[in-house]
């Protein structure tokens, strides 16, 4: 089992007959209990939302994986529909981190600073009541010049919340994808010389191998072992004996 499991994508130039097009490849990384990060599956998206992912997370299942405390990824379509056929107990985190990134797509630069700033109180509400009236406020003081700045939040507000129920060290590990994206990052390096891949194997086949000669250089997150602890308590009956 696996406390989170964060997924984020990455773009990879296939060819198609006659054309190239990008296609998405989703990364799932785990955090295992010794706060190592292990790859655990690389997928092309081959159909649309919910299906696709249920067939991501079916294949985790038969692999043996038993059970998953939080999945952290940027608001994919269809993934809260999936995660809760095959794994119901699993918590939906949204990253916070993209969230912020897709409201500044609304706002000038000039008032970037300022507009990140009062979002902070939201996101670091102590609970979901204190921050949906930071919420509130927020939209008051800007809604009128980025109405769509708040309305982002509100829309995906029941994936935002979840990690508001949880205490500061769990809230560190939720807040944000960066953990993958880091490992995408590594990805990128292999995948930029080539301009592109006959297939969708052959792709797969360079970011295995990358994976393999990879030496693990990442240590346990700062904060894991209060994190862990608290898992324990909070999810006695799922956390392994021993």
């Amino acid at each position: 089992m696996y406390p989170i499991v964060y997924i984020d994508a990455l773009f990879v130039s296939i060819r198609e007959g006659a054309t190239v097009r990008k296609k998405a490849l989703y990364v799932a990384l785990g955090m295992s209990l010794t706060g190592q990060r292990e790859v655990l599956g690389l997928w092309f998206q081959q159909t649309e939302g919910a299906k696709f992912w249920l067939s991501v997370f079916t294949d985790l299942k038969n692999r043996g994986l038993t059970d998953i405390f939080f999945v952290c990824c940027d608001g994919l379509s269809g993934i809260s529909d999936a995660i809760g056929a095959a794994f119901p107990l699993t918590i939906v985190q949204t990253c916070i981190v993209h969230m912020i990134r897709a409201t500044l797509r609304y706002v000038s630069y000039v008032d970037r600073k300022l507009l990140v700033k009062d979002l902070k109180p939201i996101y670091a509400a102590p609970t979901e009541e204190a921050a949906l009236a930071a919420l509130d406020a927020f939209e008051k003081r800007w809604g009128a010049k980025y109405p769509g700045a708040a309305k982002g939040w509100r829309t995906r507000w029941s994936e935002i919340v979840p990690f508001l129920s949880f205490p500061g060290p769990i809230r560190k590990m939720l807040y944000t994808t960066n953990v993958v994206e880091s490992m995408n990052a590594e990805f990128r390096k292999v995948l930029n010389p080539r301009v592109q891949f006959p297939n969708d194997e052959a792709a797969l086949k360079v970011l295995f191998l990358a994976l393999q000669r990879k030496k693990t250089r990442a240590m346990a997150p700062i904060d894991w072992r209060q994190a862990l602890a608290h898992f324990q308590l909070i999810f006695p009956e799922r956390f392994p004996a021993g």
